[in-house]
Parts: structure tokens; C-alpha cells; sequence
């Protein structure tokens, strides 16, 4: 910044440098190296390439407008603090543009990373099956990355970015501790069920039930504004039961095994049920869903694990009553029958018969003797029997984290396989040569 110059030239050669640093801003397909087995779907590559790229257009326009405005007349009758305001406002809009570069490089960086970008891939494919909802609506692409910490985080494709401008790609962070095993489904699946419950509007169209429950006596009502307050992510823990089955489950009991004063805690200002009640919640939509007696074990394993006894008793008392809720607080949540599902019940259209445990367990039984057949299956489904086998001790953990990162890798290499095969198919594909591609991957 030269100190001696005028005004208008200092504010003039401060938007130049804007510019100068906005054309080092590239498509990531220009400096990010990966195999391309590691690469976002083809979906999720175009639609963040374009929104950045018209972030940058946009931003350029308004650049260029008001170097325009400072060397036009209009300038030269103005202050030098309206200039400076004008600026301001201007260099805001440039970090918000960057900001929104790096969420999005934060996904993309990790794709270089030896195996890990793979297995990323992979998640892709197991997150966008987990979101599939045919006829209800069409999902956005799914980009996943990883980050520190226990829990998992989502930005909701169509919501605003900061800065503005609308998300055009669901971004969801899973724990790096996680990977890999049964347990990362539990906290990627309940993420998709954020965006899904997003799709079809689910929470929105849940609220007026459960205020319409706030009657009565003063304790029934502040129950009920307990469910009311924490719907968000329960609806998000029944996409991931109605997904994975008890993986779900135990995935969230991991997730949740605290020190007692946080499983116990309840406040009212915070969107997640108390950490001892979302357990013994899970285990009983499970149960709702997919009926069988391992959901009555688990909870009370995570019973036994963190007894009520000591509790302070107004505090046990909110517990109980919260937890003498359950059974209604349930039936109401799987009988809902949002417009979105055009008449079906919320448990009817998220539950699916082939996550029955018993379904579970022959399906892995089956695959013990013919592993290459778990490839013809669904990821989420794959998930699911895996943990149905890991919670029916007939899968050890180091058995399954070499199995899942094996198929991980096998849906990334053939979600790559297939994108290669669409952009390259001629008017008259050879069909030897899909079947060789196709034999690479079998």
C-alpha cells in the first residue's frame, strides 16, 4: 500500500491486488493430485467446480465494477470514507469466496492421501446408497472427508454457505478414530438421515404431533418439549437404525460412552437427546422397526454400564419419566405420516425387510461362504450385516476392518470404473471391452 498516494489510487491498487490473488484461486482438477480411484463422484466434481467457478465470475464483476466506479466521476465527488466503505464491503466478499474454496478443499486435499482418499471414495458410495429414496425425491451428491473428534458433522447440500450462495453438494465429516469398521456407518448414515429428513421435510411436518402432545399436567408437557426440542437428531438416529440395523445402535453407544456426568446431563437448550436416553431411544426404534430380543440385551447393557443409582433423585426423576415416554414417543414417530410420503407411515418407507436381523444374519452366513457375493450387494446393506454380525460376536474387529476396507476400496475402484465407462462408452460400445473393464473389478 503506498502511504502517499491519493485516495482513490491506494483503494484502486488494493481491489488490483484482489485480483491478482483471486486468479491464483484454480480448479481443484488443476492442482490436487490423487488416483482416481479417490476422486468425488463425477456429480459432486461438477457441482462444486461450477459453484466456485461463478463465485469467482461474480466476484471478478464486482472487482472490476468498482475500480470502475473509483476512475468514473461518480468517485471523484465522493469521500474518501465512502470509498473505503465501499472497499470494505468488497474485501468481505472476497474472504467469504475464500472461505468457501477451503470448506470444499478440506474434501478434496484428503483424496492425495495414500489409501485414506480411497476408502473416502468408498464412503461416498455407502453415503449416497444410504440416501437413495426412489420417487421421493432426487438426491443431491454426497462428498465425505475426515477430521478429528468422535462425532460426525454434516453441511446440508441447498443450504446457504457462508458468504451466501447455496451448498450444491452434501459435505459430511466422519471421525478419522473411526475408520475403518461398522462403527463409521453409525455416524455417516445418522448424518445422511440429517439431509434426507431434510429432503422430505420430515422434522417440520413432525413438530405439530409432538406440540400437540404438550398437554396436561406441567411434567407430561416438559416431556413432550424434550422430543420436541431433541426430533432433529432422532430422526436422524431412525434413518440410521432403519439403514444399518443394530450397527446404528452400537455405533452411537461407542459415540456416547462418556463420563457420567455428560450421559446423564439434560439440557433443554441443545438439539441432542441426553446421551443415556438416545441410547436406550435407538434400541427401541430398533426394536420397533425390526423386531428382535437383541435390542432388550443392549439396553440393557448400556443400563449396566451407567446404573441411574447416585443420580440426584428430581434429576433421576426426569430420566424415568423421560425414559416411561419411550414406548409412545415411538409409536408416534414410526406411525407419522408425512405429505412427503404421500400417505406411507415414516417407519413403512424407511424400513425395509431385508435389515430384519434375521435376514441379516442368513445374508452373512452366506457371504462366509461365498465372500465375492457381498460385492453384488448394496453398501448399506453390506454395513449392515457386518454390524449385525460384529453385535452377534460372529465377526472380530480385525476381521472386520480388513473385510470393509477391502469393500470400501472395491466401490471406489468400480464407482470410478463406471464413470470411465459412460464418458468413454462410443455410440457402439464394444461390449468385449465393458466386460473386460467390468472383470477388473469382479
Amino acid at each position: 500500500m503506498a502511504i502517499g498516494s491519493s485516495p482513490l489510487l491506494l483503494l484502486e491498487n488494493e481491489a488490483r491486488a484482489l485480483l491478482t490473488r483471486l486468479a491464483r484461486v484454480r480448479s481443484f482438477a488443476l492442482h490436487e493430485t490423487m488416483v482416481p480411484a479417490a476422486g468425488l463422484s463425477l456429480d459432486a466434481q461438477v457441482a462444486i467446480e461450477r459453484y466456485l467457478a461463478s463465485g469467482r465470475r461474480a466476484l471478478r464483476g464486482l472487482v472490476d465494477a468498482y475500480i470502475a466506479w473509483l476512475r468514473g466521476p461518480a468517485a471523484r465527488t465522493a469521500s474518501a470514507a465512502e470509498a473505503q466503505r465501499r472497499f470494505t464491503f468488497l474485501r468481505l466478499r472476497f474472504n467469504a469466496v475464500l472461505s468457501q474454496f477451503d470448506i470444499f478443499a478440506d474434501v478434496v486435499t484428503q483424496r492425495s492421501e495414500s489409501q485414506t482418499g480411497v476408502w473416502l471414495a468408498g464412503l461416498d458410495v455407502v453415503a449416497a446408497d444410504a440416501l437413495e429414496m426412489p420417487g421421493y425425491y432426487d438426491p443431491p451428491p454426497v462428498a465425505c472427508y475426515l477430521d478429528r473428534g468422535h462425532g460426525a458433522a454434516i453441511r446440508r447440500a441447498r443450504t446457504r454457505l457462508p458468504g451466501g450462495g447455496e451448498n450444491p453438494v452434501a459435505v459430511i465429516r466422519v471421525p478419522r478414530e473411526r475408520m475403518v469398521g461398522s462403527g463409521i456407518a453409525s455416524s455417516l448414515v445418522h448424518e445422511v438421515g440429517h439431509q434426507g429428513a431434510a429432503l422430505l421435510d420430515l422434522v417440520d411436518s413432525l413438530r405439530p404431533a409432538l406440540h400437540a402432545m404438550q398437554r396436561g399436567e406441567r411434567r407430561q408437557r416438559a416431556i413432550w418439549a424434550c422430543w420436541e426440542r431433541w426430533i432433529s437428531e432422532i430422526v436422524a438416529d431412525l434413518w440410521a437404525v432403519a439403514r444399518i440395523g443394530v450397527a446404528a445402535s452400537t455405533g452411537l453407544l461407542s459415540v456416547v460412552s462418556l463420563p457420567r456426568v455428560f450421559v446423564f446431563r439434560v439440557r433443554f437448550d441443545d438439539p441432542h437427546p441426553t446421551p443415556w436416553i438416545r441410547v436406550r431411544l435407538s434400541c427401541a426404534v430398533g426394536d420397533a422397526l425390526y423386531p428382535d430380543q437383541q435390542w432388550g440385551r443392549l439396553s440393557r447393557l448400556w443400563e449396566d454400564f451407567y446404573p441411574t443409582t447416585g443420580l440426584d433423585p428430581a434429576h433421576r426423576a426426569l430420566i424415568y419419566d423421560l425414559d416411561a415416554a419411550i414406548p409412545a414417543f415411538v409409536d408416534l414417530l414410526v406411525s407419522h405420516r408425512p405429505p412427503a410420503l404421500r400417505g406411507r407411515s415414516l417407519g413403512g418407507a424407511l424400513g425395509t425387510p431385508d435389515r430384519r436381523p434375521e435376514r441379516l444374519r442368513a445374508l452373512f452366513a452366506g457371504w462366509s461362504m461365498r465372500p465375492a457375493h457381498m460385492r453384488r450387494a448394496s453398501p448399506a446393506l453390506v454395513f449392515a450385516a457386518l454390524g449385525q454380525a460384529r453385535a452377534d460376536n460372529k465377526l472380530s474387529p480385525e476381521r472386520e476392518s480388513h473385510m470393509l476396507g477391502d469393500l470400501l476400496t472395491y466401490w471406489a475402484l468400480r464407482a470410478t470404473l463406471d464413470r470411465s465407462e459412460i464418458c468413454a462408452t462410443p455410440a457402439h460400445p464394444d461390449a468385449r471391452a465393458v466386460t473386460r473393464q467390468r472383470a477388473i473389478v469382479s
